[in-house]
């Protein structure tokens, strides 16, 4: 333990925020929090908050948006780790800014954890979301911050668990719905596999300045593909409603808020193939499955069994 660095995750009872400080502490590194008195005393948050403390996490009271308690909290880790949600991507500037101040982070990991905001053509909205991850990233590099880049993909429990059904907690059985063609190659991962590939690549040379993709071979399905393999496992062939993309983009300009961001994103992913279609180069970034063989994520083929 003496050997592994100390960790600060900022967001840490987000949606893959939670993933991450069990993952870290779990794999025994000191582990911090950055948590404000209103979520240690939300009743909402009240079993992360009791499991975070079975695992022996330190919480850390402050806030994103005070400078002080953040300077104190960075002050005392050596990794600082962001899982904030979109609506405080661009004020991690303030993160920066006190990693810059305190001079004794060794890494820093700002929120990504999706598409490679370098590599896509998304439309708007997503597309602006993704250029203020993409303005985060060289505010980094301008500070000389020693960073990685998580590039997850695909949340199964996100897009995996439903078939990207909107409204659906389980995978359909009578009828999909399929954006575009169905054909582009999109990497669907486990939350808690993000995690500890995360956690893998916080004290590993071989991560450092460098975007890791989580992109295993086996998680890496088209829609049509997805869609068979679920068939296979249920005994049924399923109506496949394809919508053309012209029609995808109608509807994104025709969305309310949030339903647009939503729409783009999935966009983004099954209609231009923005996680796939482009090759992994080094030495800018490593592929996490290849760099981590020992670790036995979870399938596509694993994870929809479970919903048989």
């Amino acid at each position: 333990m003496a050997n592994k660095s100390r960790i600060l995750v900022i967001g840490g009872t987000g949606y893959i925020g939670k993933f991450i400080v069990e993952a870290a502490a779990k794999s025994g590194h000191p582990t911090f929090i950055l948590v404000r008195e209103s979520t240690l005393s939300n009743p909402a948050k009240s079993s992360t908050i009791d499991s975070f403390r079975g695992l022996g996490v330190t919480f850390v009271n402050g806030d994103l948006y005070d400078e002080q308690s953040l300077e104190k909290a960075i002050k005392d880790v050596d990794v600082v780790i962001s899982a904030v949600g979109s609506g405080q991507l661009a004020d991690q500037d303030r993160i920066i800014a006190a990693i810059k101040k305190s001079g004794n982070i060794k890494r820093f990991f700002p929120s990504e954890f999706g598409n490679d905001v370098d590599r896509t053509n998304a439309v708007e909205p997503a597309k602006s979301t993704f250029a203020i991850k993409s303005k985060i990233r060289r505010a980094v590099e301008a500070e000389n911050i020693p960073y990685t880049y998580v590039s997850s993909n695909s949340f199964a429990g996100y897009f995996l668990r439903s078939l990207s059904q909107p409204g659906a907690t389980a995978p359909p059985r009578d009828k999909v719905t399929i954006l575009g063609d169905g054909n582009p190659k999109v990497v669907f991962n486990k939350e808690e596999d993000i995690a500890t590939y995360t956690i893998k690549a916080v004290d590993d040379p071989r991560t450092l300045n460098k975007v890791l993709y989580i992109r295993p071979e086996q998680n890496t399905y088209s829609f049509n593909d997805v869609a068979s393999l679920w068939e296979k496992k249920i005994g049924k062939t399923l109506e496949r409603v394809y919508i053309p993309k012209e029609q995808v983009l109608k509807n994104i300009e025709e969305a309310p808020f949030p339903v647009n961001i939503v729409l783009s994103i999935s966009h983004s992913i099954f209609v231009l193939g923005d996680q796939t279609n482009f090759e992994i180069e080094e030495p800018s970034g490593v592929e996490a499955s290849a760099l981590y063989p020992e670790v036995k994520y979870t399938t596509v083929d694993e994870y929809l069994s479970a919903f048989v």
